[in-house]
């Protein structure tokens, strides 16, 4: 089975940390710390198979292929190439899509 690099773009890892703080304020530092090792897994599976996954909606609105993975109540974008998978956003669920140009 070919395995793919995972690489985690900045913007990503932002939303990750940003993520990570409100749910710590919001919920619990220990549901925080839950959604993270969850989402630290599903990320891990996308180096196996990530066209497992579903096409994102985003994807009608970019050249290049997105998909998502789920991770209640966030959506993990991305996109594949040969060899690697580029994690583009980290999304909760409620906000709305992204377009090509996108002010957040």
């Amino acid at each position: 089975m070919t395995r793919f690099t995972v690489i985690i773009q900045p913007t990503a890892e932002a939303e990750i940390d940003e993520a990570f703080i409100y749910l710590a304020a919001a919920a619990s530092p220990e549901a925080a710390i839950r959604w993270f090792n969850k989402l630290e897994a599903a990320i891990e599976t996308l180096g196996r198979m990530p066209r497992r996954c579903p096409v994102a909606p985003e994807n009608d609105f970019f050249d290049e292929e997105i998909r998502q993975l789920l991770v209640a109540p966030y959506r993990i974008l991305f996109t594949t190439q040969r060899r690697s998978v580029d994690i583009l956003h980290v999304r909760h669920t409620s906000r709305r899509w992204l377009r090509e140009v996108d002010d957040g």
